[in-house]
């Protein structure tokens, strides 16, 4: 295990940490873009939640702040490792310290915790006297995309990111599967913020679907700002009574099929 109280030791770690999160950011979200923006563009045309052009220079901007977002990540991993190594976490690296079922619990334990923190924390973060301080800067991003998914204000990203390692000090987490918890949120966030529905027609409805959070129903927060308050999932929405009456009607609109030529042909005659 490496030791951080050698000082280059810990700048290089450091460097580590950010290369591996600032990284991870701009891979999922370049691969999300490129995948359905580029590759799969024909297919995914008309799955556009917004048709609103984004701002000039807004990638850019996004990208910035998300800049400043994985350093606040890479500062509150490395506090992490620290109290880990000073023995204060409740992280394990021996997968049979704990029964086995404990490994998959875990992770679906600290979803739910998560979801739940944030789904609060988010409508705490619309009240007037707080939004203009801490989420704005997010909801500057009307139209979204992949490079939106870290786009925060400093103060917002500190909030976000306290909750897991939280959790870390509460019950045992091994480390695998911290990764592939911080895995999930990435790829979640991605998709989340594409701005274009690649879930497959009548998934709101499918007995998983409907749990799941996706562009359509994440774009609607932007574009509505008082529903849609969820990370990964919809249950605490469902639950409060805050999910946007839109997202149904929406989302199949978004997911119906696309007509062929003769059939739009055969449309307009008729």
């Amino acid at each position: 295990m490496i030791q951080l109280t050698n000082p280059a030791t810990f700048w290089l770690t450091g460097l580590f940490f950010f290369l591996a999160i600032f990284g991870r950011y701009v891979l999922f979200s370049l691969a999300f873009w490129w995948l359905f923006n580029v590759s799969m563009k024909e297919q995914f045309a008309s799955r556009a939640v917004q048709t609103r052009p984004r701002k000039n220079g807004q990638d850019r901007r996004e990208i910035g702040w998300s800049l400043l977002t994985s350093l606040i990540f890479t500062a509150i991993g490395l506090s992490v490792m620290l109290a880990y190594q000073a023995g204060y976490t409740q992280i394990y690296t021996r997968l049979t310290d704990y029964p086995l079922i404990w490994y998959p619990a875990s992770i679906i334990l600290t979803l739910f915790l998560h979801e739940t923190y944030y789904y609060w924390l988010h409508r705490w973060m619309h009240r007037p006297g707080v939004y203009r301080w801490v989420h704005k800067t997010h909801h500057d991003s009307i139209t979204t995309s992949p490079w939106t998914a870290f786009s925060f204000h400093p103060l917002e990203s500190t909030l976000q990111a306290i909750v897991i390692p939280a959790l870390l000090f509460v019950f045992p987490l091994h480390v695998s599967a911290v990764g592939i918890i911080l895995m999930i949120m990435t790829v979640s966030s991605a998709i989340n913020h594409l701005n274009t529905e690649i879930y497959p027609r009548d998934f709101d409805q499918h007995w998983l679907g409907r749990w799941l959070i996706g562009a359509t129903h994440h774009s609607l927060h932007h574009a509505q700002f008082r529903f849609n308050y969820g990370l990964y999932f919809t249950f605490w929405d469902k639950w409060m009574r805050t999910e946007s009456p839109d997202f149904h009607r929406l989302f199949g609109e978004k997911t119906k099929p696309k007509l062929t030529s003769e059939q739009e042909m055969v449309h307009q005659e008729s």
